[in-house]
């Protein structure tokens, strides 16, 4: 009888080891599933499958984030504007009322003209068409306007105390002026330096509705300027 139970004793002692050494590998795969859990709980948030471009978490976030970024930074300088006691006005508020009716009209005329007149000769020229009809409502008033530059002069270092300011790129330049109340006339006391010759800025002075004539074009208003900084597309 002793023999006969030593051999399965014999087995199961030879069988332990091997079972030990099965099992090890089932506590390896759970370590391992639960760092890749963490791992993909860790992951930064980003496109996913499916997601359209621009629809995604993470660039929904960014945007949110610049969004209320440049909210923040607009609010803050709307306010150091109001502080400067300066009104923010566009180029439509220098029109009177009906004067695009009377703008259009004078155009349609010109156009009417411009059949008859040879290319080359002495009438083929820019005509400054519109009137001197001005708003009084910001008349001796400080007033923020965005615009492009048109200097009398220029060169690279030349700091210029006199320019105009027009509403668009190329105005008495590459294109004819536009109306004289559309047209101003911005003088300054302390000169400033432009880089380039059209250059968009934001002008900040006390505007006057005063006739001023140049050899560019004829300005319906003025402005003495206090502040200007470029313009940020």
């Amino acid at each position: 009888m002793k023999r006969s139970l030593l051999l399965p004793a014999l087995i199961l002692i030879s069988l332990s080891p091997a079972c030990g050494q099965a099992t090890a590998p089932v506590a390896d795969v759970e370590t391992t599933a639960g760092e890749n859990t963490a791992t993909a709980e860790a992951a930064p948030a980003g496109p996913q499958v499916g997601d359209k471009i621009g629809e995604s978490d993470a660039e929904k976030a960014a945007q949110s984030s610049s969004v209320a970024a440049a909210a923040a930074e607009a609010l803050k300088e709307e306010q150091e504007i109001q502080a400067r006691g300066v009104t923010e006005i566009g180029w439509e508020d220098l029109m009177p009322e009906g004067e695009e009716e009377r703008l259009q009209k004078m155009y349609a005329a010109q156009m009417a003209t411009l059949y008859s007149i040879q290319e080359g000769s002495a009438a083929d020229t820019a005509t400054q068409i519109g009137s001197f009809n001005t708003v009084d409502t910001y008349d001796g008033k400080k007033i923020r306007l965005p615009g492009y530059t048109v200097p009398f002069s220029y060169d690279a270092k030349a700091e210029i105390s006199e320019f105009l300011l027009v509403p668009y790129f190329g105005a008495c330049i590459h294109a004819p002026p536009p109306p004289p109340n559309q047209t101003i006339f911005v003088r300054t006391d302390k000169p400033i330096l432009l880089k380039d010759l059209p250059q968009a800025v934001w002008i900040e002075g006390t505007l006057h509705a005063e006739k001023q004539e140049s050899d560019l074009a004829d300005a319906a208003y003025i402005i003495d300027l206090t502040r200007v900084e470029k313009y940020e597309y």
